[in-house]
């Protein structure tokens, strides 16, 4: 068994997702790089390990469930436990996502691997972070999530009948599993990274993928008997 802190990253070949590998991997975790596409994967693992990381390829599509599990059994016979998971795939739908036009087919599409995914991922691999002695869960949301600031006006993204409430389910989905996992030292909490200029909106984000990631490593390093439950920005606590 592997005396490193051992991490799984989801979508971690490109933006947000490597810069958070790349931070855990800063801070000497061996951070495994979840992604669909092995060319990208291997890329992203090569360009980790000439920076000094501790980088290992997974193959990881969260919306195949045998997928999932090949990603469970590759972590379970490197190191038999996993210390931190980062769920951050994620994908917009694209447009449009009025709620008078969309597409019923985006939604279900971006709920597919915004939602059903981190279930998917998170259960596949609780049974590894259980072996862990500090275990961490970080779901990466968005600030478009936060019902309050939607309600409020203002600028909180476009209107979107796919995304944002994906990510709001999300939300819902962290407290449920942290009211499940109450009792034990598995800390689970919701991370915003801003808004980060990345594939995901055509790199029109004031933010690099850097900030954006800065929050989420910040989770995924808590001491033990940090906060659980929460909804964090680099400002602070995010109103749901």
């Amino acid at each position: 068994m592997s005396e490193r802190t051992i991490a799984l990253v989801t979508g971690a070949n490109k933006g947000i997702g490597y810069e958070i590998a790349a931070g855990l991997g800063a801070r000497g975790m061996s951070v495994g790089v979840g992604a669909r596409d092995d060319g990208r994967r291997a890329v992203a693992v090569e360009k980790l390990r000439a920076a000094g990381v501790d980088a290992f390829g997974v193959p990881l599509d969260v919306t195949d469930d045998e997928s999932v599990a090949a990603a469970a059994r590759l972590l379970e016979e490197r190191a038999g436990r996993l210390d931190v998971l980062v769920n951050n795939a994620a994908i917009t739908g694209g447009g449009p996502q009025e709620p008078t036009v969309v597409d019923l087919a985006t939604v279900r599409t971006v709920v597919e691997t915004n939602v059903l995914g981190v279930i998917r991922v998170t259960n596949a691999m609780l049974p590894l972070l259980r072996r862990s002695t500090s275990p961490r869960i970080v779901n990466m949301s968005s600030g478009v999530a936060s019902l309050t600031r939607q309600s409020q006006g203002g600028d909180v993204g476009p209107i979107s009948a796919a995304y944002a409430p994906s990510k709001t389910f999300l939300n819902a989905v962290t407290i449920q599993y942290v009211k499940e996992l109450q009792g034990t030292n598995i800390l689970v909490n919701a991370a915003c990274p801003g808004y980060v200029a990345t594939d995901l909106n055509g790199h029109r984000g004031h933010r690099t993928p850097e900030q954006g990631a800065a929050t989420a490593i910040r989770l995924a390093t808590l001491p033990d008997g940090g906060p659980t439950g929460g909804f964090f920005e680099d400002a602070g606590v995010v109103p749901w």
